[in-house]
């Protein structure tokens, strides 16, 4: 419980702290030349955030696979295993990228602004039309040069298995026109959700990033079989995680 009080304040302190520096940040990021240049600023802080928390929680991670940054925008495809999902992926992927995220964290003072200056998409799964305006929105989003992180599975799977991967989120990278870099989490549910979130223990975290797979993967494949393929590729990683 004290591990849980001591990571929380920290979550909240640190944001509010950032929160006195967003203006300054984004009116520095806009004098920036590029959008590569942009994301890299507007993630420092988010990065640094991430760290903090999980120094504070106990959380180690080990990244591995092809985890480089070539300036051009994808789709992160990630399995969803916990609630330290985020932070774990903010930490270890050197890309800066915004994620999807569901409309009620909207709601979080000071939070919001953050996830604009991350250039994060919002959506709610209980209204269908919100659904195409996120996958609008994430279109938009990569064909401007930003990367977007989403998790297919649309909820966690709290370490029970991965869940259908939906073939709607692979629709930003179809339409967009850029490059799905498959991303495997292992670990995140044993911190938290192993004990139905009432209690928070050290854990160590498994990331490995995927070589990217071409656009041209809709040229030969139909959107379902794209996510049945990518889904395969993560669980085979963590099946073999598990050996």
């Amino acid at each position: 419980m004290i591990r849980m009080i001591k990571t929380v304040g920290v979550i909240i302190g640190y944001a509010a702290l950032a929160t006195t520096k967003i203006d300054y940040m984004e009116k520095h990021q806009q004098l920036l030349s590029n959008v590569s240049t942009q994301d890299r600023y507007a993630s420092l802080m988010s990065r640094n955030w991430a760290r903090r928390v999980l120094e504070s929680a106990g959380v180690t991670v080990t990244v591995t696979g092809n985890n480089t940054d070539n300036g051009q925008p994808v789709l992160f495809v990630s399995n969803h295993e916990g609630n330290f999902d985020i932070p774990v992926l903010m930490y270890a992927i050197d890309k800066p990228f915004g994620f999807v995220s569901k409309v009620e964290v909207r709601k979080i003072p000071f939070l919001h602004r953050w996830m604009m200056l991350l250039n994060c998409i919002y959506l709610d799964r209980s209204n269908r039309r919100s659904s195409l305006q996120m996958i609008k929105d994430g279109v938009q989003s990569l064909q401007e040069g930003h990367s977007v992180m989403i998790f297919p599975e649309g909820s966690r799977s709290k370490g029970s298995g991965l869940q259908e991967f939906k073939s709607g989120s692979f629709k930003l990278a179809k339409s967009a026109g850029v490059s799905i870099v498959p991303v495997a989490v292992s670990g995140t549910s044993k911190i938290m959700e192993q004990y139905n979130s009432k209690r928070m223990v050290l854990g160590h975290v498994h990331v490995h990033l995927f070589d990217p797979i071409s656009p041209d993967i809709f040229q030969q494949l139909p959107l379902q079989e794209v996510a049945d393929m990518v889904k395969s590729q993560i669980e085979d990683h963590l099946n073999e995680q598990h050996i």
